[in-house]
């Protein structure tokens, strides 16, 4: 089975047609109500760990190492995987 997964922030007004809405980030995003989110879920433990996140710092040159880093998480942790 194929799903379609479109990537959105949070912070853009919610659609109809925006379909189930994950939030896949550790922290909650400043300023954004739980209600006006329309979040189906929020997975916590699927975003990069908080050490990844802080060696990456925004630094384009380190996209693709953080990219293999964070698949790396993603393969250790298949229970918050499984729930996506």
């Amino acid at each position: 089975m194929a799903f379609d997964i479109v990537v959105k922030r949070v912070y853009e007004t919610p659609e109809k047609t925006d379909g189930q809405r994950v939030l896949v980030d550790r922290i909650w995003p400043r300023g954004v109500a739980k209600k006006d989110a329309a979040l189906t879920l929020w997975l916590k433990d699927i975003a990069p760990s908080d050490e990844l996140r802080k060696w990456f710092g925004h630094e384009p040159g380190r996209w693709a190492e953080f990219q293999k880093r964070y698949r790396a998480e993603l393969d250790r942790n298949e229970e918050a995987v499984a729930q996506l």
